[in-house]
């Protein structure tokens, strides 16, 4: 999974985390500040209310009967106010003003409704009393909100404070995903435009990222610094390969006419023939792998053209052709379907065919007596081409199939009967292959055989 996605998605989980959170703390939090406002409410009516107690005294609320009490209420029974006269107070007891806030069930008008009531003891001045020396009468001021009010209040805050904490994650996710977006925008370019599609060194792109971010520099810098390092060995490995091969190649010439000459000897003796001959042999040898090893180097070096386009079909039948005598002699069956057939454009004809007749002859070399080889071919769904090389061999084990294509890799085969190891065919084939833009892979199961998978890209 790429970097980005996963930023996005931790992103999305704690703003989801952060939503299912506050959908928990906000219904209590709602709650008590609907009751804080509402007792704050209730608190400022109080003074409301004395205000105007002090200014126009208690005659505009109690009518001339002295103990007679005052209510109103509006006309949704939402709220209501009521003062009421307490009891006398024995002489000389001097009581303070008392405030209290608590819900219970009122009537009103004959309808009971639950409130929230502030219930307020004082002692007010009557009109009428100012002068004398009876002191001020305690009255029981109450006024109450109808809980149903409270209840809209909570509603409306909750669903107010939830629509703007969504509201607030959806955007958050959106603009981090932007910023992050934004942020590895080198690091993508990174991969896409320097590393990804590398089969060499020297196709990796030594121009410098355009970036401020001190983390995308170094990286960038430090790779560069890397491949330069690779590129610079690679080069010397190849030139080495290839002057190494140069050099080895007239030395074994000049050996191999050397024991011609000496085998049309007559009175060579028969034990210093078959020792010559031995050597031959062990030069022959030796003359391939040189060969090989040139043959590898002028591949990497690219001193092979590409200016033909080569068909698979034709190339198949063609190394068939070549190797039917090795593969009748083994009783082996062969079973050709390219259909349709592929054209590989900007194509060396010689090269494909080498990598081709490889692969074949390895599934000759690898296979039992009367087994079978089938070629097949089809186009693969990103619109490029797949051919399979499948055996009916002893197989391969699955810690040996990374050392298939490893040059001078050598290992035992499994099976009682399969020949001892792979040698510098395979790691051709792959040269072969990654020079012309395709990948070579093998899958394989210990007694079903093996399979060799060539595939092209799509054309550009």
């Amino acid at each position: 999974m790429r970097l980005e996605t996963k930023l996005g998605l931790f992103n999305g989980l704690s703003k989801l985390l952060l939503v299912l959170l506050g959908a928990m703390l906000i219904p209590p939090i709602v709650q008590r500040v609907a009751v804080a406002h509402t007792d704050q409410r209730l608190r400022d009516k109080r003074q409301a209310l004395l205000h105007l107690i002090s200014r126009d005294g208690l005659a505009v609320f109690l009518r001339a009967e002295r103990d007679e009490s005052y209510a109103d209420y509006n006309i949704l029974k939402q709220e209501y106010i009521t003062l009421t006269p307490l009891p006398l107070a024995p002489a000389g007891t001097i009581l303070a003003p008392t405030e209290h806030i608590f819900e219970e069930p009122r009537q009103v008008d004959k309808q009971i409704e639950d409130f929230r009531i502030l219930s307020y003891v004082a002692p007010l001045q009557v009109p009428g009393s100012a002068a004398s020396s009876v002191p001020p009468r305690r009255y029981r001021l109450e006024i109450g909100s109808s809980l149903a009010t409270v209840e809209l209040l909570t509603t409306t805050l909750r669903r107010l404070a939830l629509w703007v904490l969504v509201a607030g994650a959806l955007i958050t996710v959106f603009t981090d995903a932007a910023f992050a977006h934004y942020l590895l925008g080198p690091l993508r370019e990174l991969i896409s435009r320097k590393l990804r599609g590398i089969r060499q060194p020297g196709e990796f792109s030594f121009q410098r990222l355009d970036t401020d971010t001190t983390d995308f520099r170094r990286l960038d810098d430090s790779l560069s610094a890397l491949m330069r390092q690779l590129q610079t060995s690679f080069e010397k490995e190849r030139e080495f390969m290839s002057n190494v091969s140069h050099e080895l190649l007239t030395p074994t010439s000049i050996l191999q006419s050397r024991f011609e000459n000496m085998l049309q000897d007559p009175t060579l003796p028969e034990a210093h023939g078959r020792q010559i001959v031995e050597s031959q042999r062990t030069l022959y040898r030796l003359r391939n792998t040189v060969r090989t090893l040139l043959l590898i180097a002028n591949i990497e070096n690219e001193q092979y053209l590409r200016d033909a386009s080569v068909s698979l079909a034709q190339t198949v039948h063609d190394v068939a052709e070549e190797l039917d005598d090795r593969r009748q002699q083994r009783e082996i069956g062969l079973h050709i379907d390219l259909s349709p057939d592929h054209t590989v454009p900007r194509a060396n004809a010689t090269l494909l065919h080498t990598l081709l007749r490889n692969l074949l002859s390895n599934a000759i070399k690898y296979n039992h007596e009367n087994g079978q080889i089938r070629v097949l071919g089809h186009p693969t769904a990103a619109g490029g081409y797949q051919l399979r090389v499948e055996d009916e061999g002893p197989g391969i084990a699955a810690e040996n199939l990374p050392l298939l294509f490893d040059r001078f890799r050598r290992f035992h085969a499994t099976g009682p009967q399969a020949p001892e190891g792979y040698g510098l065919g395979l790691p051709i084939a792959q040269t072969i292959a990654a020079f012309h833009h395709a990948t070579l892979r093998a899958e394989s199961e210990v007694g079903k055989g093996t399979v060799f998978i060539l595939e092209f890209a799509p054309a550009a």
